[in-house]
Parts: structure tokens; C-alpha cells; sequence
């Protein structure tokens, strides 16, 4: 679409009690203001993005993810001045803002209230703590031809947002509610936040802007007054109270995933995913599942996971790894860069950076740092003993290795195929195919040893 989008992530996020930036506190394991670059990205390729607080940190976090959208001149980044132009109307300012190659004084001299440069003559200008607005509901705001539109929420419980003054069926401002009277604050229109403003319009009355107000700030909503002064249509688009949540606290960002996992797992049993008791189940954002899958009670999936036809059992944990064609758990842990395929991973079995393909792992074991090859299987109480205090080190099963119960592999080891491995061995050097090993202590029987330590004993 030819619309340029702003996307506001200057704000201190103080409610949220937290060192970390608001915008970059995850929602399914993503950070909440991507969700926001994303649906831009879908509209526009001219994205503008204002910071202020922990500004490097952020840009720095969007960059890594986004940095060739940056490179190809789509993805723009712009540091708000909030000593001298603060609030959000503040945010749009070219005086305000840091812009590379051009001086911050100068540029406050020349035109301090000028609106920085943007691609297209239409911009919507969006928050980055909104995570849960949809491209498609984005594009429908941007579709009325009004010089203005923006979004609208009736509420039965406004608190917390700026309210709409609505007469004989017209816009006539936005109060916010610090500066609201008692008798404003018993509006229920209130303003979503989202807003189509034609770029003429908008450079016209960002010169008109003045912080005489109690928090003493640029509001962006004083723009909707001045159009309502003179005359300009705006036209006012109610849209769903879900999706336009503000994440400003803790309790709003544990609403706000409440909201996105539902959405996660209703688009997985739309793809064929059965799940047993949905809303059990934590899965994330990157996750993708292929192919016939099922997923028990209490499963949390997390991180880049790829599952493909298989089946994982309840109360099992999936983390940053690919699943093909296997059933994991109950209460298995597969930790991240783990490739299992073909095989049974049973309950209270834990795997890391592994690589299973053909292989029975039914109980209390850990395999970490290793590669077990087809056929193999692992018995009870088995160990990768891959940390030597210094560094990890690596252990190499072949095929149609048997591995008793209460084995040790000390790394870096390699098992060669046809092996079979006595329990309550500890492995430390390599093993030649077709080898039997033993390295357990030999059994020793002592008669009568029961009577000599603890005497005859009345039957």
C-alpha cells in the first residue's frame, strides 16, 4: 500500500516495573514490538520507528532481526528529544528527532516542529505496545479516502484511555484522561491509538502544537481537535477491543499472550494439529508444526520448534529443536539444537544439541552433546557425561547399539555399531563393533554376611 507507518516505541514503560524495555518484553517467546514491524511490513515498505528510552538497546534488538529491511532503505529509525519536545506529538517532530546527516540544532532553528521525512503522502502511525492488531485491520483503516481516520473503542470501562467527544454524530476532540474533567471521564468512546492522517494535514498542524497541558507534553490527539476546528472530515472506525489492547503492566503483557496463544493454537487445529485440553498447551511464535500431529495437556513448545508427524505427550517441553516422525514423553525435556527422528523418547528423558534417528530412549536418561545412530537402544538411568569443567565434549553411538541400564559415556567417546554395553558401566575409551563391555565392579557374595552384621534373628 502507498502508506507510510510510524510506529511509536518512545515511551518509558514505567508501569511495567522492569529493566528491559516495554516494547522488547516477549509475547510468545516474541519481542512485543516485532509483532507491531511485522504487520507494518505487510502494509508498507517505508517503516519509521521512534525511540528514546533504552533507545541503542532496542535498535540494536531490532536490527539483528530486521537488518536487512533496514539496509534496503525500508526500516527507519528516528530518536525523539523528550527534554525539549516530549509526548506523542513530539514523537513525529524532524526538530525532535535525530536524524542522520542533519544537525539537531540547526534543525530545531529551521523548523522544530517539522515532520521528518516519510516516503508517501498517507501515514499511520501505530504503537509498538499494541501487539495484537492485525495487518488486515490496519489496511481497513487505511481504506477510507477521509484526510483523517481513526480507530474508536466503546468501553463499559474506559480507565486508563484518552476519551472521544462525540456531538450530533461528529468527532470533536480526544481528552486525555490526566487532563479529563469528572464529567468527561463518564465517556465510554474512547481512542484506540491508531490513526490515517494525510502527511499535508498532519505537517499543518504539528506547527500548531503546545504543551500547555498538565503533563505538559505534545499530544499527537490535539491534532484530531484542530481538524474538528476546521472542519476536516474525520472519519471514525470502532474496531475490536482484543486486538487494540495496550500492554502497559504486567498483568496487560500476561493478557496480552493469553489472547496471542489462543490465537497460536486455534491456527494450529486449523492446520490439523489435535490438541488435548488447548488450553494447557504453551506454544510460541516460531513454532511450526507439519503433517499429522498430536499434543497432550501441558505441553510447552518454545523457540524455532519444527514438529512433523509426531506425537508429544503430556506435560513434555520442547525447546528450539526438530521432531520428525516420533512420540516424545510423558514429562520429557528436549532442550535446544536437538534433531530427533523415528524414535521413542519416554518419560523423564532429557536430550541437548543431539542428534537421534531410529532410537528407543524409554526412561530417566540423558543424552547431551551426542549422535545416536538407527537401531540403538538406550536403557534406563543412561548419562552423557558430556562437561569436564572446562568445555563440552561429544559422544558417538553407532547402530543396533544396546546400552544397558545405569551406563556412563565419559566424553569425548565413540561406540562403533553392533555394540552391546553391560549395565552399570562407565564407558572411557572407544569401543570396536561387536565388542560385549563390562566395567562394573564384579559381584561378591559373603555367606552368612546378613547374621554376622546384624546377628541371628527369632524367625
Amino acid at each position: 500500500m502507498s502508506v507510510s507507518v510510524v510506529i511509536l516505541a518512545a515511551g518509558a514503560g514505567t508501569r511495567m516495573k522492569s529493566q528491559t524495555p516495554k516494547v522488547l518484553h516477549r509475547i510468545c517467546g516474541k519481542e512485543m514490538l516485532f509483532y507491531s514491524i511485522d504487520e507494518a511490513l505487510e502494509l508498507s515498505d517505508d517503516v519509521h520507528i521512534v525511540l528514546f528510552h533504552q533507545k541503542d538497546l532496542i535498535k540494536d534488538r531490532v536490527l539483528k532481526h530486521y537488518g536487512d529491511s533496514h539496509k534496503n532503505g525500508v526500516l527507519h529509525f528516528h530518536i525523539q528529544d523528550c527534554e525539549n519536545f516530549p509526548g506523542t506529538g513530539g514523537a513525529l517532530m524532524q526538530g525532535a528527532n535525530l536524524v542522520k546527516g542533519r544537525d539537531l540544532e540547526s534543525s530545531r532553528k529551521s523548523s522544530p516542529k517539522q515532520l521528518f521525512t516519510c516516503k508517501y503522502d498517507e501515514i499511520l502511525i501505530l504503537n509498538g505496545d499494541m501487539p495484537l492488531v492485525r495487518a488486515q485491520t490496519l489496511k481497513n483503516l487505511c481504506e477510507p479516502n477521509a484526510p483523517i481516520v481513526m480507530s474508536i473503542l466503546h468501553l463499559s470501562c474506559p480507565n486508563g484511555y484518552g476519551r472521544v467527544l462525540i456531538k450530533e454524530g461528529k468527532m470533536q476532540k480526544i481528552i486525555e484522561q490526566k487532563d479529563a474533567s469528572a464529567q468527561e471521564l463518564l465517556i465510554q468512546d474512547v481512542n484506540a491509538g491508531v490513526y490515517k492522517i494525510k502527511k499535508n494535514i498532519l505537517q499543518d498542524y504539528l506547527q500548531r502544537l503546545e504543551n500547555t497541558n498538565a503533563q505538559k507534553e505534545f499530544y499527537l490527539t490535539d491534532v484530531i481537535s484542530f481538524a474538528t476546528q476546521d472542519n476536516v472530515e474525520i472519519k471514525a472506525l470502532q474496531v475490536n477491543e482484543e486486538e487494540f489492547m495496550g500492554v502497559n503492566s504486567k498483568s496487560q503483557l500476561a493478557a496480552a499472550q493469553e489472547v496471542m496463544l489462543h490465537r497460536l493454537r486455534e491456527a494450529a487445529m486449523e492446520q490439523g494439529v489435535i490438541m488435548h485440553l488447548p488450553h494447557t498447551i504453551y506454544i510460541e511464535s516460531a513454532v511450526r508444526f507439519l503433517g499429522e500431529c498430536i499434543i497432550e495437556q501441558g505441553v510447552q513448545i518454545s523457540g524455532e520448534c519444527e514438529i512433523k508427524d509426531s506425537h508429544i505427550k503430556a506435560h513434555s517441553i520442547i525447546e528450539s529443536s526438530i521432531i520428525e516422525s516420533s512420540d516424545v514423553g510423558p514429562l520429557a525435556h528436549i532442550r535446544p539444537k536437538s534433531r530427533i527422528k523415528d524414535t521413542h523418547i519416554g518419560n523423564f528423558v532429557e536430550t541437548k544439541a543431539s542428534v537421534l534417528n531410529g532410537v528407543k530412549a524409554g526412561h530417566l536418561s540423558y543424552l547431551g552433546d551426542c549422535e545416536v545412530e538407527s537401531g540403538s537402544n538406550i536403557g534406563a538411568g543412561f548419562i552423557t557425561c558430556n562437561y569436564d569443567g572446562k568445555g563440552k565434549h561429544k559422544s558417538i553411538i553407532g547402530k543396533n547399539v544396546f546400552v544397558g541400564s545405569d551406563v556412563q559415556l565419559v566424553a569425548p567417546v565413540k561406540i562403533a555399531s553392533n555394540v552391546l554395553i553391560g549395565a552399570g558401566s562407565t564407558i572411557t575409551k572407544d569401543v570396536n563393533e561387536g565388542d560385549l563391555v563390562l566395567s562394573r565392579v564384579p559381584q561378591k557374595h559373603i555367606p552368612n554376611g546378613f547374621f554376622k552384621f546384624f546377628g541371628k534373628k527369632d524367625s
